[in-house]
């Protein structure tokens, strides 16, 4: 079976009936499956992962794509996270028995319909980009939905599909193919907005942390402010490696490292490699299972700090297999 996932990232992150109606979208097709959805009320965005067989995928997306431009609104939009539209981003990563290519396919599908039925311009990002400086998302959305009036109409940014023509109510999409990402928000004893960007500074211009996209922000609804990071590459920079950085630069400000939180689904090798860096020196030599590894990786993060981690729940691998298989 060819299997894709797929994330996409809604501008809404405080009605609950709004994504509730959103995410329903997601249950009624066959061959998809809802895998996780993570609200965040002061990012005011919702990141759904589905994964499923390229033509459920396909048919889903653009259903959720339709639902969420009938109920969201950008105009009245407001939330610390950058977005340039209601569908903010969406990429498609392959999972099992597809390639790269296959999955930039079905991004330009997927694209194409967007602009065409319901008239949001779309930019490709990642894999599926057609010129190098629009791999990077943050370039294509730097100016946020508030500059995109204008920015649409420069020639150099024009849509990759749909008019140059800003849509008020839904903004603009982003949409492509890429490798796994991990989501990883890093929790501080502060509340203080200006600390935790200082620190994201830091740790953006370390050289030893290849492949760290990282902003600093304060989540209310946590009472702590955050370095929230994008690791686009956990093979080069574990997940440890990562946040015993940001425990050290902390510390230099005086402040404590309280956890971790993980943003949808992780895959499990990324947690195996970190709970072999955290497993206690006692166990070194005795035989180590999954299940003891992961522990400690759940353990050595913090990353029950502020909800239960559960890693039959948070596991890629993990939820395809009882979804799917």
């Amino acid at each position: 079976m060819k299997i894709v996932e797929c994330i996409p990232n809604i501008s809404e992150g405080k009605d609950i009936e709004k994504i509730k109606a959103i995410t329903e979208e997601a249950k009624n097709v066959e061959g998809a499956y809802l895998l996780d959805v993570y609200t965040g009320s002061s990012t005011n965005r919702s990141v759904l992962t589905l994964a499923g067989e390229p033509h459920s995928i396909k048919e889903v997306i653009f259903r959720i794509f339709k639902k969420t431009s009938e109920l969201i609104d950008m105009s009245k939009h407001e939330g610390v996270h950058p977005r340039i539209g209601a569908l903010d981003v969406c990429p498609f990563i392959p999972v099992s028995n597809i390639t790269m290519k296959e999955c930039v396919d079905i991004a330009e599908e997927v694209a194409q319909k967007v602009a065409v039925e319901l008239g949001i311009p779309v930019y490709l990002y990642g894999e599926s980009a057609k010129e190098e400086k629009r791999k990077d998302l943050a370039n294509i959305r730097k100016g946020g939905y508030e500059g995109l009036k204008e920015k649409i109409k420069n020639p150099e940014w024009k849509p990759d599909f749909g008019k140059s023509e800003f849509n008020e109510k839904s903004g603009a999409s982003v949409v492509g193919a890429r490798d796994f990402l991990i989501a990883f928000n890093i929790n501080l004893e502060t509340k203080d907005n200006d600390l935790a960007d200082k620190i994201a500074r830091k740790i953006r211009k370390s050289v030893k942390l290849e492949g760290i996209k990282v902003i600093g922000w304060y989540i209310e609804e946590l009472g702590c402010a955050q370095v929230s990071t994008n690791v686009i590459n956990y093979r080069a920079t574990p997940l440890y490696i990562l946040f015993e950085e940001v425990k050290k630069e902390s510390g230099r400000l005086r402040l404590e490292v309280t956890g971790s939180e993980l943003v949808g689904l992780v895959p499990e090798e990324a947690l195996l490699e970190t709970g072999k860096f955290y497993l206690s020196e006692s166990l070194i030599n005795r035989e180590k299972s999954k299940q003891l590894i992961i522990g400690a990786a759940v353990s050595g993060l913090g990353l029950s700090d502020k909800y239960k981690f559960d890693p039959q729940k948070k596991i890629l691998e993990y939820r395809i297999k009882k979804e799917m298989l």
